[in-house]
């Protein structure tokens, strides 16, 4: 019923395969980690731009990026921690970097778990010792992304991950299945009513939903597509992004909003020798 495959797509790669629901999730984890595919009912549910993909330095428009230790933007592409300045480009470096692959199975589905450490660098823009595991994992047609961010460092370790799904869409404006009552508009900075659907439109910088309790979220980017994130606590923010005349949207969930590392008000921490764990589960409904 369950199949881990491994093949060659410009870079080594690993396909989760479920039979039963004519389902699969590709990842291309020296790319990144990145999970490029992802279908269900036979059906391709990601948008990628394969140029990208393919280039080894570009940043990747499309699939799943990883955005860790930070996710968004900081002024300038810097910080500053304990006294020291350090960059840090936009949605942290785990995105452009190689994973290694740990272990693979179809004992409970079709699963890999990858790993990234940290090295000089990583060192050169974030200070800590880090291991984060990821394990990827394809069951009833659900594609799972179990996390864990573990602190080598003997002090606390901030940081606030998170993930930037590009969905195959045919439609910007769209009705977004959330009881969160406001979203940030960053084309104007302003905080608004949420009163069933955000129309991205005409908007070049992102829109966050900001006060949600559900940790989930529906849409429907294709008319009678529709899917459904849902996400542990430490997710606290879904953000939104589109490209006009490209035919995706972005519905990304965050652990902070962008810039955090700035203000400092919901960072995230790894205690010394601790982990901080997430997951989060895609389904076509």
């Amino acid at each position: 019923m369950y199949q881990v495959v491994e093949g060659q797509d410009v870079y080594k790669t690993y396909e989760l395969k479920d039979e039963a629901h004519q389902a699969w999730a590709k990842l291309a984890p020296e790319r990144g980690g990145i999970l490029y595919s992802w279908g269900v009912r036979g059906q391709e549910l990601f948008y990628l731009d394969r140029a990208t993909f393919e280039d080894p330095v570009a940043n990747i428009r499309g699939g799943n990026p990883v955005l860790f230790p930070i996710a968004g933007q900081l002024t300038d592409k810097k910080y500053e921690w304990n006294g020291v300045e350090y960059p840090m480009a936009n949605h942290g470096f785990a995105r452009n970097l190689p994973w290694e692959v740990i272990a693979t199975g179809t004992d409970d589905g079709a699963w890999v778990t990858i790993k990234l450490v940290s090295g000089a660098e990583t060192r050169a823009s974030y200070p800590f010792e880090f291991e984060v595991v990821y394990t990827y994992r394809l069951k009833d047609g659900v594609l799972g992304i179990e996390q864990d961010y573990k602190n080598l460092s003997a002090e606390r370790m901030p940081f606030y991950a998170g993930f930037h799904p590009y969905f195959v869409a045919s439609a910007k404006a769209l009705d977004y299945d959330t009881d969160a009552r406001t979203y940030l508009d960053y084309n104007d900075g302003e905080v608004k009513p949420y009163t069933g659907r955000i129309d991205l439109n005409g908007l070049v910088e992102s829109t966050a939903f900001l006060d949600a309790e559900r940790r989930d979220i529906g849409f429907e980017p294709v008319p009678g597509r529709s899917i459904r994130l849902e996400y542990s606590d430490v997710l606290k923010y879904v953000v939104l992004w589109h490209v006009a005349g490209k035919d995706f949207v972005c519905v990304e969930p965050w652990m902070a909003l962008t810039g955090e590392f700035h203000r400092r008000d919901e960072l995230v921490y790894a205690e010394p020798g601790e982990s901080v764990t997430a997951w989060l589960r895609m389904r076509l409904e």
